[in-house]
């Protein structure tokens, strides 16, 4: 005869991994939903994406994408939230095996370059497209759009402070006056390469680049040392 204590541990080691498929299998939806999504940001903007528009895509019913995405809004902010998710993976997080100083803050400008250069030339940037839809209308997009950014420019304003801190950048350098230059050259960048299709967009940011080190760098920093 079976031992019931060791049936019920069956029954429930069964249903334990039955939740965890479905779970799994609802993890993975959401990915390919967020996915096509970004795709569909990139083509029509935040503003252009709605349930009904990614269902369409995917090939999914309203009903199952509204499973994942309670309403439009939530669904355009968790696509701000992967395409910000995949932005930290692919320039913040290599930068920091890079040794803390100017090191740092060149390669979090290289890895951001490159991404322009590799996707957001072709695609576009949400951050960019995003704040045009969103400058002037407040909200929980607008917000979400708004948080991504500053956390990346904070984490590029404390990359600067530690680069004062090595000596590689003067003292007296201005941090975020820095970070606003560089995001300058970012956003004119875009504007240069996608818009207007300046094939020497791309060397003149990375000279650009160059000029604003040489201004902050410390003299040693600038002879040679710590870069």
């Amino acid at each position: 005869m079976s031992n019931p204590k060791h049936l019920s541990s069956q029954t429930a080691d069964s249903a334990d991994g039955a939740k965890r498929r479905v779970l799994q299998k609802g993890q993975q939806t959401r990915a390919v939903l967020l996915d096509a999504g970004l795709s569909l940001a990139s083509q029509l903007g935040l503003e252009g994406i709605s349930i009904g528009a990614l269902a369409e895509m995917v090939g999914m019913s309203k009903s199952g994408v509204f499973a994942h995405f309670g309403s439009r809004e939530d669904l355009q902010i968790a696509i701000v939230d992967e395409y910000y998710r995949r932005f930290e993976h692919e320039v913040f997080q290599p930068a920091l095996e890079v040794p803390r100083g100017l090191p740092r803050v060149r390669a979090m400008f290289e890895n951001w370059i490159r991404r322009v250069t590799e996707e957001e030339v072709q695609s576009g940037c949400i951050f960019i497209s995003g704040a045009v839809e969103f400058d002037d209308r407040e909200g929980p997009v607008h917000d979400a759009l708004q948080r991504a950014i500053n956390t990346w420019l904070t984490a590029l304003q404390r990359a600067v402070e530690q680069a004062k801190q090595e000596g590689h950048l003067r003292p007296d350098a201005d941090a975020l006056q820095m970070v606003f230059e560089v995001h300058g050259l970012i956003l004119s960048v875009h504007y240069e390469a996608r818009f207007l299709q300046n094939p020497a967009a791309i060397d003149r940011i990375h000279r650009g680049f160059e000029r604003i080190v040489a201004y902050y760098a410390s003299p040693a920093a600038a002879t040679g040392g710590g870069t």
